[in-house]
């Protein structure tokens, strides 16, 4: 089978993305139980079980491709000391995702490639969801 390289990088790329999300996620929830904030440390650690479950999918695509997933280098996560800056450090993130799927998604389907482009319009559209909770939090009192 003849896979398309610079498929299999839309895809090592996004699998990076996502693990830095988890990871992001992750240390935001630890920094906001370690706040005393239950609520948003919950809502965060379902964020990075979201991003683990695109991560998923990502990788188990690289396999059908025959090829062995492997996230880049992952940046560092980004903190902040309140509310307010997690949530704009989760924003950028998915904005970061919603391009980075956008410009994948329009590969694949110059490639012709429907089952690589129905995945990364199903995240794709995940993300974009994810920029309009964080947006509908922003504006919200109170922010969790």
């Amino acid at each position: 089978m003849s896979v398309d390289p610079r498929a299999i990088g839309w895809l090592a790329r996004a699998l990076t993305h996502e693990m830095g999300a988890v990871q992001q996620y992750l240390a935001q929830s630890v920094l906001a139980r370690l706040w005393g904030d239950e609520p948003l440390a919950e809502h965060l650690r379902g964020e990075a079980v979201e991003e683990l479950a695109h991560a998923e999918r990502l990788m188990e695509r690289l396999i059908l491709l025959g090829v062995a997933p492997s996230a880049g280098n992952l940046k560092p996560a980004r903190l902040g000391r309140s509310v307010e800056d997690l949530l704009a450090a989760g924003r950028v993130l998915e904005v970061d995702a919603v391009r980075l799927y956008r410009d994948a998604l329009a590969h694949a389907e110059r490639m012709r490639d429907a089952e690589g482009a129905e995945l990364l319009r199903d995240i794709l559209e995940e993300e974009l969801a994810h920029v309009r909770e964080i947006d509908d939090m922003l504006k919200a009192p109170g922010k969790t």
